[in-house]
């Protein structure tokens, strides 16, 4: 086994390079292509989160996905472990330097995190009353080589299911259990387990009961369980706002190598800020296109600009706070407390004993919430598999167990498997997006030219002439708006 998780590693450390150049690449081609959408457009984002379901798509029963509910959706999978003990992990291992490379990426991910949501939405399908899609719909319905996009859209929906369904759940369990052992001080061995039943059925319940009640929760836990973790973080940060220069400071001299800690030098500080940066906010990964498309907004663009604000919200806020709340208390990066704990353990020092079992309470929300929406992106590739009832009924109990094996387990391991799929996702989605991106920009175009008109952007497949396999946006509103663009 040693040898496996070693040549693991390797293959990681390797890919690294190509991942970075893949991802940065990315970020600055579509920054360019789309006039640095994600910034020139950040209002235009927060106004578009709150609109309700679009009549323009015939959606107008109360059960119709909101651009709100979609978003917190994709939050439930972004704000969880990734922002707790990933944060803690990368700044363990890469330094505080890591996290300027983690806001970084996050700036320069938003175009990509833009693209692959509107084309997420673009080529979603109908699902009865909700709608489906993500990049094994727009790979697949979007490249012109039908055999190449089908076998891309295969390779993605096998690795998303994998690595979100079982890797990233047994993940999300395990830094549960952790963070409860410490919030106790116990090391019982029945303790893992009993917290692993515990997870297992209160997940049971949730995803047995489909796409409405994993929204249905995500919006309710999500923003509350975020919102209090951010203001714990900002009272740690006024109550030490002297030293906050000095920590700052650290962060943009570690990322150059000007200042070294543990040993990490730059590149160090810029491949764990950027893998987990990639792990946290995933854009680029492919995973939030699919919870872009459920939503049913006017235009797709509507849904390109809500996940890039959800870019921001998960690396600039929540990835920051951890940072800030670690960082703030001088953390001693040679000892033996990592992850999940390393917080826990800084959390203490700034506000008391007290404050672990709080922080566990409020990482049991947002991991169970990721566990959630993790298991909706695997649901949704199922179902570009097959619409078998009893295929489904057994990947849903696959989830479960492995929600139970991650308490249980050592999951080093399922860590570094973990950084293997997620980057054949990135790269397979990535690779489809130079491919077919620039039809996110021309709907950026077709969407900027209503708003110029004082309009509220509504689309209809017809005006992109040349457009194929666009299943849904066939104009079901008759006062929905056509506003024909040149596609080229």
């Amino acid at each position: 086994m040693d040898s496996v998780d070693e040549a693991i590693v390797w293959f990681n450390d390797k890919y690294g390079y190509v991942l970075i150049v893949l991802l940065v690449g990315a970020g600055l081609y579509f920054g360019a292509r789309t006039a640095v959408v994600q910034l020139r457009m950040l209002p235009e984002m927060a106004r578009t989160l709150r609109e309700r379901p679009a009549r323009a798509q015939g959606d107008t029963g109360p059960g119709a996905i909101s651009a709100f509910r979609a978003f917190c959706i994709s939050a439930a999978s972004r704000v969880g472990t990734g922002n707790v003990a990933g944060v803690a992990v990368a700044i363990t291992v890469g330094g505080p330097g890591a996290v300027f490379w983690m806001w970084l990426l996050a700036v320069i991910g938003g175009a990509t995190a833009f693209v692959e949501s509107t084309l997420g939405q673009l080529y979603k399908v109908r699902d009865g009353r909700d709608y489906r899609g993500g990049p094994a719909y727009y790979l697949s319905r979007g490249i012109k080589n039908r055999k190449a996009g089908l076998a891309m859209a295969f390779l993605f929906a096998v690795a998303i299911t994998f690595t979100y369904g079982f890797v990233f759940n047994a993940v999300q369990s395990n830094s549960i259990t952790s963070a409860f052992e410490l919030a106790v001080g116990s090391d019982a061995d029945w303790m893992p387990a009993a917290i692993g039943v515990a997870l297992a059925v209160l997940a049971g319940l949730v995803i047995f009961g489909g796409v409405h009640r994993i929204s249905g929760v995500s919006q309710i836990v999500v923003p509350v369980m975020a919102v209090l973790y951010v203001g714990i973080a900002l009272f740690v940060i006024v109550t030490n706002l002297p030293h906050l220069p000095a920590v700052i400071t650290d962060i943009v001299e570690s990322a150059f190598g000007i200042r070294q800690f543990a040993g990490a030098g730059i590149w160090a500080a810029m491949m764990q800020g950027m893998r987990r940066g990639l792990f946290s906010n995933e854009a680029g990964m492919g995973s939030t296109p699919n919870a872009a498309a459920t939503a049913a907004v006017s235009h797709p663009v509507k849904q390109g600009l809500v996940q890039t604000l959800g870019v921001y919200f998960d690396t600039l806020v929540v990835c920051s706070a951890t940072a800030f709340i670690i960082l703030l208390s001088n953390p001693d990066f040679g000892s033996d407390i990592e992850g999940v704990q390393l917080t826990q353990t800084a959390l203490q020092e700034h506000m008391g004993s007290w404050a672990a079992p709080v922080l566990a309470v409020i990482l049991f929300f947002l991991a169970f919430s990721s566990i959630i929406g993790n298991y909706y992106y695997g649901e949704t590739n199922i179902a570009f598999f097959t619409r078998s009832k009893a295929v489904l009924l057994v990947f849903r109990v696959l989830v479960v167990g492995f929600v139970f094996f991650g308490a249980i387990a050592q999951v080093s391991l399922v860590w570094n498997l973990a950084d293997v799929f997620s980057s054949l996702m990135a790269t397979i989605n990535i690779l489809g997006l130079f491919a077919i991106g620039g039809v996110a920009v021309v709907l950026l175009r077709h969407y900027t030219r209503q708003k110029s008109r004082g309009l509220d952007p509504v689309f209809h497949r017809d005006d992109v002439p040349g457009l194929r396999n666009v299943e849904c946006w066939d104009g079901t509103d008759p006062e929905t708006a056509r506003e024909p663009v040149d596609a080229r």
